[in-house]
């Protein structure tokens, strides 16, 4: 794999994973769009997510001790309010976990990985981003949060599994349709981030045990930091625009890339 090849795949996860356009998306299209180049195999998947999960773990550190110290009372068997936000999270993750474990055992995510798909999925839940965002959410801090709205965006983010669809997208839509604001739409999806991409990395290592890396260790350090440095920023960005803009930009770029995909879905298929 080419040292051109690796710094877009780095650039692309560490931007896209956390707006709302789904990186998986244009990982997936990539290596279809530039004649020669493979797909970037898992190893490299895993660096990437690896620079995007320390890019979230940094940027939302206050949080992220919340949710260590949640952890720690849980086991504890101790009431607080960092106990709850861990549970919330941990019962907003299970159902994706519990489907990605269907998809790896019957193998359906390959069947899904085409152009038309993505296309769609990207048209379609670009609208409904629209839509969610003209609600008035003025729903605003972790300490609003319910097991209703953790149970809602926890099962919004299964659909993620289908290329296109994108995890930040529809947890923020869902967020949105339950009247959080914007801001707090993005943080809740930020933080429901770290433990879906562990366990990406975790389904990605079972299939290096099963195929092999596909990748050298130098080329998956490259696309960690690239990956990492491209995501803080991404954040930053993405936090900064919540408090100012709506997310229409992102639904139109959505559409626009839907509508190109599937205009030329027979020649990337070809290729």
């Amino acid at each position: 794999m080419s040292l051109i090849q690796l710094i877009v795949l780095a650039v692309i996860q560490g931007i896209t994973e956390f707006l709302p356009i789904s990186s998986s998306a244009h990982l997936i299209l990539a290596p279809l769009a530039v004649s020669g180049w493979a797909d970037q195999g898992p190893l490299i998947d895993i660096a990437a997510h690896v620079g995007s999960l320390v890019a979230v773990l940094l940027y939302f550190r206050e949080e992220t001790a919340m949710l260590f110290r949640g952890g720690v009372d849980m086991l504890r068997f101790k009431p607080s309010d960092d106990r709850k936000l861990f549970l919330f999270i941990a019962a907003a993750t299970i159902p994706t976990l519990a489907l990605a474990a269907v998809f790896v055992l019957f193998d359906i995510t390959d069947a899904l990985r085409s152009p038309v798909v993505i296309g769609w999925t990207s048209i379609i839940f670009g609208a409904l981003l629209w839509l969610a965002d003209r609600t008035k959410g003025d729903r605003e801090g972790l300490d609003r949060i319910t097991w209703r709205d953790a149970i809602a965006i926890g099962l919004a983010q299964m659909i993620a599994l289908v290329p296109g669809v994108s995890r930040s997208g529809i947890t923020m839509t869902m967020a949105r349709f339950l009247g959080m604001t914007r801001t707090e739409s993005a943080r809740f999806s930020m933080l429901l981030a770290i433990p879906t991409i562990l366990a990406l990395g975790f389904f990605a290592a079972i299939e290096i045990a099963r195929e092999g890396a596909g990748a050298t260790m130098s080329g998956a350090a490259i696309v960690a930091v690239l990956s990492f440095i491209c995501a803080y920023a991404a954040i930053a960005i993405l936090m900064r625009l919540t408090r100012s803009i709506s997310f229409t930009p992102f639904v139109i770029y959505r559409v626009i890339f839907g509508i190109i995909l599937l205009a030329m879905a027979g020649t990337l298929a070809a290729g």
